[in-house]
């Protein structure tokens, strides 16, 4: 269990993120339109796990423009925004944003994803949900660079997770 901050508090995690060379490990989420994407649909694409507590606050929200915005430029790429937010509010959050460049998916129906990827917060406020993290995959399905946010009120490090691609 790895332990990480929310606003100097510390918060435990369930695990570590997956290791760089190894497999992603596969998942099926719920998109904004209720239907449902796997992992494996993204295969031959690189793809950008952009992981967090929920688009409510201000950091995810800002995250989520900025992992928008580089995303309109990255050839052969996918970025997908994974917490547990309900669907339909991530879809009404990124047709508000003006957000069409990423693709929201929701782990409210999933009990798997958050410790296969080492993510579900054990204890504090935002208990049940996920630590903000990164996870980059190329087109073998291979983790390729990982960023377990120490700080939850930060964003994540947008030039060397994209840096890898």
């Amino acid at each position: 269990m790895a332990k990480i901050t929310l606003k100097g508090n510390p918060v435990t995690i369930s695990g570590t993120l997956p290791s760089k060379g190894t497999t992603a490990p596969g998942f099926t989420l719920v998109k904004s339109d209720l239907s449902e994407m796997s992992l494996s649909e993204t295969s031959g694409k690189r793809v950008v796990l952009n992981i967090f507590p929920s688009l409510e606050t201000s950091v995810c929200a800002a995250a989520m423009r900025k992992f928008n915005e580089k995303a309109a430029s990255l050839k052969n790429t996918v970025v997908l925004a994974i917490s547990k937010d309900l669907p339909l509010a991530a879809g009404r959050f990124c047709s508000t944003e003006g957000i069409e460049n990423v693709v929201t998916l929701s782990a409210f129906r999933d009990t798997d994803f958050g410790s296969s990827y080492g993510v579900d917060i054990l204890d504090g406020p935002f208990q049940g949900l996920f630590a903000r993290s990164v996870v980059v995959i190329d087109e073998a399905g291979k983790v390729i660079y990982n960023q377990l946010v120490p700080e939850i009120s930060e964003e994540p490090d947008y030039d060397a997770a994209l840096a890898v691609l």
